[in-house]
């Protein structure tokens, strides 16, 4: 059995937001993320999860401030890169082209004055600025059909795509790079459940075939145990268990982790039967 391979740590992080008085808001946290896996991130709202993901990425802003701890990139090609470190050129070259962001309620983040062309284009126009139009049209197409959105669609303007549809386009912006790490907070939130199941299945189908790893950012266990290699439970502001899907599932160490996976009923059983009936895991989620 081979050695997962890591791409991104983190180490001892804490984030504190600066008001009176300051907010703890992410505590001594670590994490590893292996390459090509699924890594749920599971706590209730205000747990700091996006915090957290927003710490990894880069992407705080006043008053939330990084206090403590490292955070490093490990590159296909051998390298390391210490996030933290990264001056404003070197984090602008980073962010999308390593590590890219769907973030919570994407769908509504499209420009609504701009067709969905147009922000792509922008994308390599930022990232590619020597690409061709011709290659930028090509990649683009490819894109929407990796999606599974007809390529015709690159002339409409956001309001006139479904939410389904416009969540797809911001996953498609998110790997126009081929990046090697896609964060995903809370993606499915704004859907309803037929449209958050073909979104899940479209994120895995994606993942298998291009490889990238993700941190998938939500409150809701059960299905991160359905999607998840590993899982790490977050509660006010700490991580509190880690393990395998399978383990989360069969055996949470954490009082919270019980609470959290016993809070949604099961479609066969009584309320908080999630845990102690002896059916699959499929079954239960499904």
């Amino acid at each position: 059995m081979s050695v997962p391979e890591a791409v991104l740590t983190a180490r001892n992080v804490s984030i504190e937001y600066e008001v009176d008085p300051p907010v703890k808001a992410v505590r001594d946290v670590s994490l590893t993320l292996n390459r090509g896996e699924i890594l749920g991130l599971a706590g209730e709202s205000g747990c700091g999860k996006t915090t957290l993901a927003y710490g990894m990425n880069r992407l705080l802003k006043a008053p939330a401030l990084m206090t403590s701890g490292e955070i490093t990139f490990h590159d296909r090609d051998g390298s390391d890169i210490d996030i933290v470190a990264l001056e404003s050129e070197g984090l602008r070259a980073f962010r999308w082209d390593k590590i890219s962001m769907v973030f919570q309620g994407a769908m509504n983040s499209l420009n609504p004055v701009i067709s969905v062309r147009a922000q792509i284009f922008d994308i390599f126009d930022t990232h590619r600025p020597g690409m061709s139009r011709k290659a930028k049209a090509e990649r683009a197409e490819e894109l929407l059909t990796l999606v599974g959105v007809d390529p015709a669609r690159l002339t409409s303007f956001p309001h006139e795509l479904s939410g389904g549809m416009r969540q797809r386009m911001m996953i498609a912006m998110a790997l126009a790079l081929d990046p090697q790490v896609m964060i995903m907070d809370e993606p499915t939130t704004a859907l309803d459940v037929v449209v958050q199941r073909d979104i899940i299945r479209e994120i895995m189908r994606l993942r298998e075939r291009l490889g990238f790893a993700v941190i998938f950012i939500t409150h809701d266990l059960p299905m991160l145990i359905e999607i998840s290699d590993r899982i790490a439970v977050m509660l006010q502001g700490e991580i509190v268990e880690q393990g395998t899907a399978e383990e989360i599932y069969r055996s949470p160490q954490h009082e919270y982790t019980r609470k959290l996976l016993s809070s949604f009923p099961s479609l066969k059983g009584e309320r908080g039967d999630f845990v102690r009936t002896g059916a699959s895991i499929e079954e239960q989620v499904r």
